[in-house]
């Protein structure tokens, strides 16, 4: 690990000793103990066996409050018109509040697919996802594993518009924002999505979960692996977990070297 990367790992407040990249390594490390979560459906992809566990999620939630007609134009949209409609969205009241939308940043034929929660203040000013103290704290994670914000990277958020004092959106904010969601995941084609956060994660895998205990796991969206970690500003109020979110992006990075064999 180059001086730079030692630098990233010490902004995330990860100690030296967690550069081991070794799996006996990481395992060693104790694990939080949370009840499992309840999967609806459990299949393994039909490919050659992997070291890691998959789930695979048949039924991701769905923007039922939506016309069909809303979500089939959306489905046909190029990345101008869909960056322009989320801009201008009044699908939900989220829209009466916001300065600005955020569509998400990054490489449009990225291979990897990090999505959040929802904008916050800083999101909300600037138009651009993680831009105050949770996207510092996640380029240092991006550039602890050799990524860059824009370089084979896209950023986005389950929600486009800021919910009030950034609590967690309402199960109808998400589902009119998924349609958005989902159109991004298909113009970009992401090898491998990251879910960062609860809400994230549940909204990208249609079923309740338990970060503790999906950790580690290899979940399925639509043909797309996923994995599941915390959310950067829960990392920041909960600096213990960094260590945690450290193996987490390691889980990832080897996902995508067997991706990519």
């Amino acid at each position: 690990m180059n001086q730079r990367n030692e630098q990233m790992l010490a902004e995330m407040g990860i100690k030296p000793q967690w550069r081991l990249r070794a799996r006996e390594a990481r395992e060693e490390q104790p694990q939080p103990v949370e009840p499992a979560p309840v999967v609806a459906v459990v299949a393994p992809l039909e490919e050659p066996a992997r070291s890691a566990p998959v789930l695979q999620i048949s039924n991701p939630v769905a923007a039922e409050e939506l016309p069909a007609a809303q979500q089939d134009a959306v489905a046909s949209m190029d990345w101008d018109t869909l960056e322009t409609s989320i801009r201008e969205c009044r699908r939900c009241a989220l829209c009466e509040r916001r300065k600005q939308a955020v569509p998400g940043v990054g490489d449009r034929q990225a291979d990897w697919l990090f999505v959040g929660e929802g904008p916050g203040a800083d999101e909300d000013e600037q138009g651009e996802p993680f831009v105050g103290q949770a996207g510092k704290l996640l380029d240092a994670m991006l550039g602890s594993v050799g990524l860059k914000r824009g370089e084979k990277v896209y950023i986005a958020n389950a929600v486009k518009c800021r919910p009030p004092n950034n609590r967690t959106p309402e199960a109808n904010e998400t589902a009119s924002c998924l349609p958005y969601l989902a159109r991004q995941i298909e113009l970009i084609r992401p090898k491998l999505i990251v879910a960062l956060g609860r809400p994230a994660a549940q909204t990208l895998l249609g079923q309740d979960i338990k970060i503790g205990a999906a950790r580690g796991k290899l979940f399925e969206r639509e043909g797309v692996p996923v994995v599941v970690t915390y959310h950067p500003a829960y990392l920041l109020r909960n600096p213990a977990d960094k260590a945690r979110a450290w193996e987490d992006l390691c889980f990832a990075l080897d996902r995508m070297a067997e991706l990519q064999r």
